[in-house]
């Protein structure tokens, strides 16, 4: 799929630049032209010398030097990439690409490009965390910049958590997804997924067994199909895939005006375990066991239901709507029903009662119910059953 093609690089500064040199490595193993542009910062991590080497290009450092704007002036370089990559992208780098600020060769270039744009962050956690950082990503995202990582992990610094660059083969993938010709190239996709935590205090919550795993799988299936996935996600074990726009959420009510947010799109696939209920009267201070005292009374009010938000929506409805039934008995009877009562046109069902292992695990065996009838599959791994979908899915709004 890289065969040549032409990929700009931009290496930022950060401790995360060595694994810049490996990524030109891999590109270039799977046909890739990557033509380095160095930061004043990416120098004190990365040579030129080390840059040029792995590339057989020449590196791009000085906004200023005369003889590389008469060799190839700054906005043919940024226009002549199929792809600009950032890697690392600093929290000082998105924010000059946020406020759309052009004051060196780097930020001049993302500023002149007429290509994709795809970011791999690398920061400490509490930059990552930052209210500036947070709202700069929101920002580069709905200007349609793609999104790699970052990972959760321990970090230079000595701390633990978000903030650790993606790993090269995730990089890659999202630079396959970027540059695919697929099926669903120019297609937006919405996917949720994971549980939703509705909260009882500030430390307890309802929650369901949810991993994530088939929605992630989901949605880097129809990334690698060429589509442009909006991933909204509730606390997950499993990670989202690189190269989706990620949008985390906690409750039922927050993946609602998530889900809002994101459309339209040519397709929404629901694969969230959403809770039914959340509890009325939460409270904000933890609730203390007295001794002697009776249990506390929970209040339950019922969520807003997403998937027959969406399916009963006029304008703004996407033109394929899937629904997800995680069931314990009947299967194809409930999920037929629900079918029915949500208005969506499909639904995926499984079975999660305990014995299957399916919840949680790395397998689904799913029937497929559309207006036609039911189709079962064969028990397949997550991310085969993702491919199946995302294939299927393909096939309806392309058609």
């Amino acid at each position: 799929m890289l065969a040549d093609k032409r990929i700009l690089l931009i290496i930022g500064g950060g401790i995360a630049a060595f694994k810049a040199l490996d990524l030109i490595r891999r590109l270039r193993e799977r046909g890739a032209r990557v033509v380095p542009v160095l930061t004043r910062a990416g120098e004190e991590f990365v040579t030129p010398l080390s840059a040029s080497a792995l590339s057989a290009e020449k590196v791009y450092r000085d906004l200023f030097d005369l003889t590389d704007e008469a060799e190839m002036g700054h906005i043919e370089l940024s226009r002549a990439a199929d792809l600009v990559v950032v890697a690392p992208a600093t929290a000082d780098l998105m924010a000059k690409m946020a406020a759309g600020l052009a004051n060196d060769l780097a930020s001049t270039l993302l500023m002149a490009t007429d290509k994709r744009v795809l970011i791999a962050p690398a920061m400490n956690v509490r930059m990552w965390q930052h209210p500036a950082t947070r709202r700069n990503l929101d920002t580069l995202q709905g200007d349609g910049v793609l999104v790699a990582g970052p990972e959760e992990g321990a970090t230079a610094c000595g701390e633990y958590g978000p903030g650790r660059m993606a790993e090269v083969p995730e990089i890659i993938a999202a630079v396959d997804a970027a540059l695919s010709d697929g099926p669903l190239a120019g297609r937006h996709v919405l996917v949720t997924s994971g549980p939703t935590h509705e909260p009882i205090d500030p430390v307890r919550y309802i929650a369901n067994r949810s991993s994530g795993a088939q929605g992630s799988a989901i949605a880097a299936a129809l990334r690698d199909l060429g589509a442009r996935v909006s991933f909204v996600t509730g606390p997950a074990r499993v990670p989202p895939p690189a190269g989706v726009d990620v949008i985390r959420v906690e409750t039922a009510r927050e993946m609602l005006a998530a889900v809002e947010a994101a459309l339209p799109a040519d397709a929404g696939v629901f694969a969230a375990a959403v809770a039914d209920w959340r509890v009325e009267n939460a409270t904000d201070r933890k609730m203390k066991k007295t001794e002697g005292a009776r249990s506390p009374a929970l209040d339950f009010a019922e969520n807003p239901d997403i998937l027959k938000t969406v399916s009963h929506l006029g304008t703004g409805r996407p033109g394929l709507v899937v629904g997800f039934a995680a069931e314990t008995h009947d299967v194809a009877a409930n999920a037929t029903a629900k079918r029915a009562r949500k208005g969506c046109d499909w639904i995926v069902a499984n079975d999660v009662s305990f014995a299957t292992g399916i919840m949680g695990g790395a397998e689904n065996k799913v029937s497929i119910v559309t207006a036609e009838g039911v189709e079962d599959w064969p028990r397949l791994s997550k991310a085969e059953t993702a491919r199946r979908l995302a294939a299927r899915i393909a096939e309806a709004i392309s058609g």
